[in-house]
């Protein structure tokens, strides 16, 4: 087993683990050796960790409302009694709701994209800071986004809680970098998911558009986002902590 990054035995938790980047990134994460928890809302989460220990690996599923502080203590009170620690965390629950001009936008989607993307990245890092700094630290990686480093037109209020992650990432990292605790963030831009193809609806005029606003012609491959993922998490990135990391295609260059 390719055992590279160091991730044998180490234990991770995945959140929004049951399609999409989530999905990959726990796959990729088992397929090191790497003892893996898989959160989400949908249950779909528990047919990807059975498949994974059908293939041989350590992967268990946890449903899990990152928005709600009870089901987040929840999760983490699981993984302490089935494995004791926490090593690697990959914060990625996240939801996009939002299409229009921010005069037009309703309380109750605001409500709920901040809930989930903003509050729910700072519930699950609260424990898994508090778990990290009685085990000797670990590396924490949050999704935040391209529209978290600047504007997101029709989607204001998806950028400000892309920009809140950013926020969080960065003062947690400078709050606990002395405590062995690294915590740095991904920014994808558009990426090649279920929930990208959905929106598209086969419409593949839009689609090359989208492709075209790209330095690089073309939108990004789950894998592409996953190696970012696994590398920040990784032994090599041993000295980088606080960074957010563009896996853009060059997007954020122009």
């Amino acid at each position: 087993m390719d055992n590279q990054q160091g991730f044998l035995d180490k234990v991770v938790l995945v959140t929004g683990a049951a399609a999409g980047i989530g999905e990959a990134t726990a796959r990729a994460f088992a397929a090191q050796g790497a003892k893996v928890v898989l959160a989400d809302i949908d249950n779909g989460g528990e047919h990807v960790a059975n498949s994974l220990c059908a293939q041989g690996h350590k992967a268990v599923f946890h449903a899990c409302d990152v928005s709600n502080s009870g089901s987040v203590t929840a999760l983490f009170a699981f993984i302490q009694d089935t494995f004791g620690r926490i090593d690697i965390a990959f914060n990625n629950a996240g939801i996009d709701i939002e299409s229009g001009k921010l005069a037009d936008g309703s309380e109750d989607v605001f409500d709920k994209i901040m809930d989930i993307n903003v509050k729910g990245v700072w519930l699950c890092m609260q424990h898994e800071i508090q778990t990290m700094l009685k085990t000797g630290g670990g590396a924490i990686v949050n999704t935040a986004s391209v529209a978290g480093l600047g504007a997101a037109p029709k989607m204001s209020i998806y950028a400000a809680s892309k920009h809140a992650v950013v926020g969080l990432t960065k003062s947690a990292a400078v709050e606990y970098a002395k405590k062995s605790i690294r915590v740095n963030a991904i920014c994808p831009a558009v990426i090649d998911t279920n929930m990208y193809r959905r929106a598209l609806a086969g419409d593949e005029k839009k689609a090359h558009a989208i492709g075209a606003m790209h330095p690089v012609g073309r939108i990004g491959t789950v894998e592409e986002v996953v190696g970012a993922v696994l590398y920040l998490c990784s032994e090599a990135a041993g000295f980088t902590t606080g960074v957010t990391l563009p896996v853009d295609g060059g997007s954020t260059a122009i």
